[in-house]
């Protein structure tokens, strides 16, 4: 969630695959593992701590990264929308690798949190049905609940999804507006998660404040994608 709910105190379309925002299951384009990829398989393929995306540069978490166990939602059906970490989703990834992009110099610029998990015995593509049906069942709104703080999704909208998503095997891309906790400003996130057979790669993109970022800058998905499928293929 926004870091400034957390300050303040804190969809796909009706069928969930038609238009820009969504895509059936393709056969895989990345064979993986049955038990899906280890962490340090995951970690090779990921941004590494310092890496140059354009004018962003990756880092790791010298915490745990956001949007994990702390993070649920009400109805539990919309819970993908929220937090895919495993203590709350239903289904447990065998390994994850988080990291952090910005523009460091950049206090109130953008941040994008990008996750990469793997997952045994077809997980990967039931985490895309789990989020195709949150897409379409809480495209009205959802409650975010954290330990000392809510936050009130106005509403959950398809987005476009990026230009590479159709070398992935499924792709959902969506746009949130969320209320500040008295409910008056409105602020802006976008979530993109890609599946290339038992790996998933999610892309959370949020600004500090009101503006409207107009979705995950495309070149940092992009670059994310040509190196996991570099070293996959």
């Amino acid at each position: 969630m926004t870091t400034l709910l957390g300050v303040t105190g804190c969809g796909d379309g009706g069928d969930g695959g038609g238009g820009k925002a969504g895509r059936s299951p393709a056969p895989s384009a990345s064979a993986a593992p049955a038990g899906g990829l280890t962490e340090a398989q995951l970690a090779a393929v990921a941004f590494a701590d310092g890496e140059r995306v354009g004018a962003y540069t990756a880092s790791e978490y010298t915490l745990d990264g956001p949007l994990g166990d702390a993070y649920t939602a009400t109805p539990a059906v919309c819970q993908p929308l929220v937090s895919l970490a495993g203590d709350v989703s239903d289904h447990e990834p065998t390994a994850q690798v988080q990291r952090k992009v910005d523009v460091p110099e950049e206090m109130l610029g953008v941040t994008v949190d990008v996750t990469l998990r793997s997952y045994a015995n077809g997980g990967a593509a039931e985490v895309m049905k789990s989020l195709d049906r949150a897409g379409r069942e809480c495209a009205g709104g959802l409650t975010e609940e954290r330990a000392v703080a809510r936050a009130t999704y106005e509403k959950a909208e398809p987005t476009e999804l990026p230009a590479f998503a159709g070398e992935a095997d499924e792709a959902k891309a969506y746009r949130f507006t969320v209320l500040d906790v008295k409910g008056k400003l409105k602020l802006y996130e976008y979530l993109t998660v890609v599946r290339a057979g038992s790996t998933t790669l999610a892309f959370r993109g949020e600004i500090l404040g009101t503006k409207d970022i107009g979705g995950i800058p495309q070149d940092v998905m992009a670059a994310q994608w040509r190196k996991f499928r570099a070293a996959r293929t």
